[in-house]
């Protein structure tokens, strides 16, 4: 859960103004991968920014690039449809100071494998003054015939770069046991791990800390049990506070079921 706002390209949209409300994005379940890049275009120093944003519904890819008075921005945005028939490349011109500046992408066959990002097989292009400015991916010399340009004489350099995820991982010894995507909707549950050949109810509550502002906590409950019993049990819509009883243990879990040992861990979001 990240504490500093970052700015989120409107991707899905046209004619919303960019946000640097993090409280906006936590409500629409948005994931962000933001690149930020520095590099020469129209003879001036200028950021361009990518972003990947993708939610339950929509996935989007967004191409700005810094205006003139460092404030506005020239943005193309593509919209990544499920239906086959949607153009998944293509271009884009727009002019900054008297210059045009084009976007090209190809993703017919990009791979995604269940990520925002594209991890291979695509490639997107920013190209001004019959250079590649900016050149993302792993198809480089698709790229270049398509374009019909060639290399920018400067190399971008990489800003920055921020992400906004809505996923939740637990490791135990550096080994991933619990992956939550989409955790905006899965703010509460449990899931079974097994750690040194016990079998370990692992419960979660996250909802304070992603939708209440100020100082709140997201409560773990880590819970030894013999493998016989079943806890499939979903804490979808009932709080863990619930759930827990005066003894430290888990309603539906004796001494006959269960170790007598319940951790609980708090972590805490502050602002």
């Amino acid at each position: 859960m990240m504490q500093d706002p970052i700015g989120i390209p409107a991707c899905f949209s046209s004619g919303e103004k960019l946000t640097d409300d993090a409280a906006t994005v936590t409500r629409s379940g948005q994931t962000v991968f933001m690149s930020v890049y520095r590099t020469k275009i129209a003879d001036q120093c200028r950021l361009i920014t990518v972003a990947w944003c993708k939610n339950l519904l929509l996935h989007g890819l967004s191409v700005s690039v810094e205006g003139p008075d460092g404030e506005s921005q020239y943005t193309c945005k593509v919209e990544l449809k499920p239906w086959y028939f949607w153009r998944k490349h293509g271009s884009k011109r727009f002019v900054a100071e008297g210059k045009p500046i084009d976007i090209f992408w190809d993703l017919k066959a990009a791979k995604f494998n269940g990520e925002t990002e594209p991890s291979s097989e695509y490639y997107v292009a920013v190209v001004c003054d019959e250079e590649i400015v900016l050149l993302l991916g792993d198809l480089k010399i698709d790229a270049y015939m398509k374009t019909g340009c060639r290399p920018a004489l400067i190399d971008p350099i990489l800003v920055s770069k921020k992400e906004h995820i809505f996923e939740m991982e637990i490791r135990i010894d550096g080994h991933l046991v619990i992956h939550v995507k989409h955790l905006q909707w899965k703010f509460r549950g449990n899931e079974s791990i097994h750690v040194n050949k016990v079998r370990v109810e692992v419960y979660w509550d996250v909802h304070d800390w992603l939708f209440s502002p100020g100082l709140r906590h997201a409560l773990f409950i880590f819970k030894p049990t013999l493998s016989s019993i079943s806890t499939s049990s979903s804490l979808t819509s009932t709080p863990l506070s619930s759930q827990t009883g005066s003894s430290g243990s888990i309603e539906g879990f004796n001494a006959t079921g269960s170790s007598e040992f319940c951790l609980f861990f708090y972590a805490w979001k502050v602002g």
